[in-house]
């Protein structure tokens, strides 16, 4: 039976997705696994730890179960990886009414906000905020395309493209393409009403509206991030404000300092620079000159630019 599910997977221990190529590698491969299980994509919102998405579908196992089959040939190959990649079971959450779908649909969008990444969904680029109303809201310019015979290096397992399917220059297959957008803008009825819930700060009628519906639980933020270790649900409300703390260096950030500055000290053949290949000790090493920068902050000009970063980051950037 086809029903609308809120899925999460995630990682704890080390990032999913350490850089842009790899976020647009794991949409890519939820764009062609949806299609292949005949499902709809109706939002998604991929950060380097994990990816919310919702879909409608008859087969929710199978989705995901390939989704992480074929992302972990990508990731393991990439990097020279071995072993399952994330955690061992994903985060499922059946979705049934109006008030349910809206608010289900307002925390997937909304995630680069609340774990703040952007001061508001639209400046955040690795979730589908930005293709529902595009032409209301002023956002239906044209991408710049790749060529044709160039779509077979970003696309897994070397599978063709879906037929009315674009892809960028970047190698993203277009959101637009693949997002069941009529259906979601008939859930918000109107831009304006898009506008307001894609900006309304989390209160006590959001959950009243959902108790009006029927008796299945609220969707909260607490619900729908609870398949990821260590959320914060305080912390992201305070960043629903859209008050984002710009010292706090990005997980994309320090995987970029990481594998693109330091990583070539330690390893000289540029086909072997894998964080993964690089002995535990000398990680630690690594981790170690990263948490010094970080107590040296305000020196504008050190390792990490003034900015900061946790332990916690440190590790699963350097898979520890």
């Amino acid at each position: 039976m086809r029903e609308i599910v809120h899925l999460c997977m995630s990682s704890h221990d080390e990032v999913m997705f350490r850089n842009e190529a790899d976020l647009a590698a794991g949409f890519n491969t939820l764009a062609l696994k949806s299609y292949q299980t005949d499902s709809r994509i109706l939002a998604e919102g991929f950060i380097t730890t994990h990816f919310h998405t919702l879909a409608q579908t008859d087969d929710y196992h199978l989705l995901m179960r390939r989704f992480r089959y074929c992302y972990t040939r990508y990731f393991n190959s990439k990097y020279k990886r071995k072993g399952s990649l994330g955690e061992k079971k994903w985060f499922s959450m059946k979705i049934d009414g109006a008030y349910h779908l809206m608010t289900a649909l307002n925390y997937v969008m909304r995630q680069g906000l609340h774990h703040g990444l952007a001061s508001t969904p639209f400046g955040y680029r690795h979730c589908s905020a930005n293709v529902i109303f595009r032409k209301e809201l002023g956002k239906n310019n044209e991408p710049v395309l790749i060529d044709d015979d160039q779509v077979f290096k970003y696309l897994p397992d070397r599978h063709k493209l879906p037929k009315g399917w674009r892809m960028d220059e970047n190698g993203l297959i277009l959101r637009e393409d693949v997002i069941d957008t009529s259906y979601v803008e008939q859930v918000y009825i109107t831009p304006r009403n898009y506008l307001f819930q894609m900006n309304r700060i989390t209160d006590d009628k959001v959950l009243e509206d959902q108790k009006k519906e029927n008796t299945l639980p609220p969707v909260t933020l607490d619900s729908i991030e609870q398949g990821v270790q260590g959320f914060d649900v305080q912390k992201a409300l305070v960043n629903e404000q859209g008050r984002i703390n710009r010292t706090i260096m990005t997980d994309l950030e320090l995987c970029h300092l990481i594998d693109d500055v330091l990583l070539p000290r330690y390893i000289k053949d540029p086909e072997e620079q894998s964080i993964y290949l690089l002995p535990i000790s000398k990680r630690h090493d690594m981790g170690n000159i990263l948490w010094h920068a970080s107590g040296d902050s305000n020196k504008k000009d050190n390792l990490l630019g003034g900015k900061t970063v946790s332990p916690s980051q440190i590790r699963r950037c350097l898979a520890l």
